[in-house]
């Protein structure tokens, strides 16, 4: 149980780092919490305008949520670990969700960070890349039709639990990938709301 603990705050701590802060401040933008939204995450990265930042950035946040997944389901042995008979495989994805919350809520931010979208779409890289890939087209396809990030993200999302059915038998993980989702999706409720007033910022290509 300690060693699941002690990995959990690994997974939040590397989750935590806030390179859609850090990356901006590097380069003389600023405080990227004081541009657009003020949301320390990709998009705002993109309304500084520099197209290639936001790139580093959504990279880096994408690896933050698939190099746990990937190292644990790879490289890290969970057969010793007996927690209430729930199979090693179950744990692994649990655990690694702690990088999704960490991005949420970073301590280094006073836990307020960015919606999770670019750190759950590396989770779900090292879930099934086929499944990212999926999230990836839905959301490249709302967004050049409808130009909101936002919403874009929200259809995704709602997307995605459904059709992980089809690539997990485990319906824990299915249920960890729903919740997941769920929550980032409230993690949007300002942005519903402006969607809803039609005063959500557009996104530029």
């Amino acid at each position: 149980m300690i060693e699941i603990l002690i990995l959990a705050i690994i997974c939040y701590l590397l989750g935590s780092i806030p390179f859609a802060y850090l990356v901006p401040k590097l380069f003389g933008f600023g405080d990227i919490r004081k541009i657009g939204s003020g949301n320390p995450g990709t998009t705002n990265v993109l309304r500084t305008g520099n197209k290639l930042l936001a790139i580093f950035v959504l990279v880096f946040d994408t690896l933050k949520g698939f190099i746990p997944l990937f190292y644990f389901k790879n490289y890290y042995s969970f057969e010793n670990i007996i927690l209430l008979q729930i199979q090693p495989e179950i744990i692994i994805y649990l655990i690694c969700s702690f990088a999704i919350i960490g991005h949420i809520f970073p301590v280094w931010l006073k836990f307020k960070g960015g919606k999770g979208v670019a750190t759950f779409i590396g989770y779900l890289f090292g879930a099934n890349y086929f499944l990212a890939l999926l999230f990836i087209l839905s959301w490249l396809t709302v967004a050049i039709i409808s130009k909101y990030s936002s919403l874009s993200s929200i259809i995704s999302l709602i997307i995605i639990p459904f059709i992980s059915f089809y690539f997990f038998n485990i319906i824990t993980i299915n249920a960890l990938i729903f919740i997941i989702s769920f929550f980032i999706i409230l993690k949007h409720y300002t942005n519903i709301l402006r969607l809803l007033n039609k005063t959500e910022n557009k996104i530029r290509f």
